[in-house]
């Protein structure tokens, strides 16, 4: 079967040309004008894109869609905003829902409460137990009843890896921090298999409908309350249900050493051999998040004090990243302080740069460590969203990281200065999975009309814009710089390329920067057929 896309520009995930693509079984045959394409396939199909833009398609390269699927399907608090939005949200789905023993799911924000915590009164309306998990998942709001069912005092300690917190008088408050947020998410219900492969299909529909035709998942693993998500990846992909080309980050157990090794190799073989999906990336959390404290910096956080937490020790993460490199697996790091990024970067020294290591969130860098990304052949994966005024950085966040290490936040600019290679990606169902809403942000440093923040009074105040990148430089990290790392062979418009393909209702780099949002997907094709399609 031909296909001819014509009628608008292309941008290859290299360079934006004036083209006709012309696509023959599922792959893209050649690029160059229409009529002499047109001529090569007679009786072709013609996609007319109608001034719009062709794309590759994007590729995620940070993103967690089971579990965005799982919290789809619960009581899903990610669209709205506000406490009182959240508990008539909660008491509806509660309502709806009279057989559950538990009330779980997820998607609130912290900006929407003083000093980002909610309380367990709040909650305490329901007699079942309440596990809803923070939007950006570093934290939990429970209720009173499940602090009780699962034993949590004054007199519980905090784990190591995370924090309970507390009422002055020491008794829990309801938000769990981190690694404490498994005394509570271990015991909410299980989901089944076929809630896991149902959760895995759903995602696919949705981000197909974003023109996100692969990514890799950065948690393959057990989490934070969630279950290991590889045996869905590995089922779906033979029998051909997954059609994304996706690659499997798995989890490294901060809790163990090199003892594990093993058994990620194993892991790994478990998908050898499947077209769309491989488990060939390891993922370390090296720390948490600023707004709780507990991203690692180099100095104290200003009011509070502290200076975060490093979940591997840095005096052996350097062993085990060599090991892993070693074993030929791709290193993919969670790193938002300084400090995080440092140790990171200090891991992959002397690593073998073919195995495409990255480090995602980068929120921030201490300026000596940006020329480092390229000299060690380190990607950076971008998460442009977060590179805005929004309520939860101008009031949990600047406050309490100062200057200068404020203006250190999110430097695309200057790494791509130094020679960076880029990859971006989402992290949803932290947040929004659009990349067009990403590729507005890494250009504007804005929030994009819509959000939930887009109407906050600094939100359309440039956040550190020094550090905005053009929209070619953030397309091609959604699409060239993200298939690079996944090792896919799309994310290309080149012949002999597959025809992973995305057609946008509108040109993006015809409209003023300040309108990048407003560009929708209007059909996703994988290997040539329509997986979307709104024409």
């Amino acid at each position: 079967m031909n296909i001819l896309f014509r009628g608008g520009r292309v941008f290859t995930g290299r360079e934006l040309l004036s083209a006709a693509v012309l696509v023959r079984d599922g792959v893209i045959a050649a690029v160059g004008q229409e009529a002499e394409l047109a001529a090569q396939a007679p009786g072709h199909e013609s996609v007319d894109l109608d001034g719009g833009l062709l794309t590759p398609g994007f590729t995620d390269a940070h993103i967690h869609p089971v579990q965005a699927g799982l919290e789809r399907a619960k009581c899903d608090l990610s669209e709205i905003y506000g406490l009182d939005a959240y508990l008539a949200k909660i008491s509806d789905y509660a309502t709806k829902n009279p057989e559950k023993e538990w009330i779980d799911g997820g998607g609130w924000d912290m900006s929407a409460f003083p000093g980002g915590l909610p309380h367990r009164d709040q909650l305490d309306f329901l007699d079942r137990p309440v596990y809803l998990i923070q939007r950006d998942h570093h934290a939990a709001w429970v209720n009173t009843r499940a602090l009780e069912l699962a034993g949590i005092t004054a007199d519980t300690p905090d784990p190591a890896d995370g924090r309970i917190e507390r009422d002055p008088d020491g008794a829990p408050s309801g938000v769990l921090h981190e690694g404490a947020m498994d005394l509570v998410g271990l015991l909410t219900p299980r989901p089944t298999a076929a809630d896991l492969d149902a959760a895995l299909a759903d995602a696919e529909r949705y981000l197909f409908s974003l023109g996100i035709t692969g990514w890799q998942d950065a948690i393959v693993g057990s989490y934070a309350g969630s279950d290991d998500q590889l045996p869905t990846y590995v089922a779906a992909a033979a029998s051909g249900r997954l059609r994304a080309r996706v690659v499997g980050a798995l989890w490294w157990d901060r809790t163990r050493g090199l003892d594990q090794i093993d058994e990620l190799i194993a892991r790994r073989a478990s998908a050898e051999g499947l077209e769309r999906f491989r488990a060939t990336s390891i993922k370390i959390m090296q720390d948490g998040i600023t707004e709780n404290f507990t991203a690692a910096t180099l100095e104290p956080y200003c009011q509070c004090g502290g200076t975060g937490l490093s979940y591997v020790d840095p005096a052996k993460l350097r062993e085990y990243v060599a090991e892993l490199d070693r074993h030929g697996f791709q290193v993919h790091f969670h790193a938002i302080g300084e400090r995080a990024v440092r140790e990171a970067l200090d891991s992959f020294t002397g690593t073998d740069p073919a195995n495409r290591h990255h480090i995602a969130h980068l929120q921030i860098i201490e300026p000596s460590d940006v020329p480092r990304f390229a000299a060690l052949g380190v990607t950076a994966n971008l998460q442009p969203l977060w590179a805005t005024h929004h309520a939860q950085m101008d009031e949990l966040t600047l406050p309490f990281l100062g200057e200068p290490r404020s203006s250190w936040q999110y430097p695309f600019a200057d790494l791509r200065a130094h020679g960076t290679r880029f990859c971006a990606g989402s992290d949803w169902p932290v947040s929004n999975a659009d990349p067009l809403q990403g590729m507005h942000v890494a250009v504007n440093r804005t929030e994009p009309g819509g959000s939930v923040h887009a109407d906050y009074p600094t939100a359309q105040t440039p956040f550190l814009p020094g550090q905005r990148i053009d929209l070619a430089t953030a397309m091609a990290a959604y699409t060239a710089g993200s298939a690079w790392i996944n090792r896919s062979p799309a994310g290309v418009i080149a012949a002999g390329r597959p025809a992973d393909l995305v057609v946008l209702d509108r040109d993006p780099f015809a409209l003023p920067a300040e309108e990048i949002w407003t560009t929708r997907v209007r059909q996703t094709f994988v290997d040539g057929v329509a997986v979307h399609d709104l024409s």
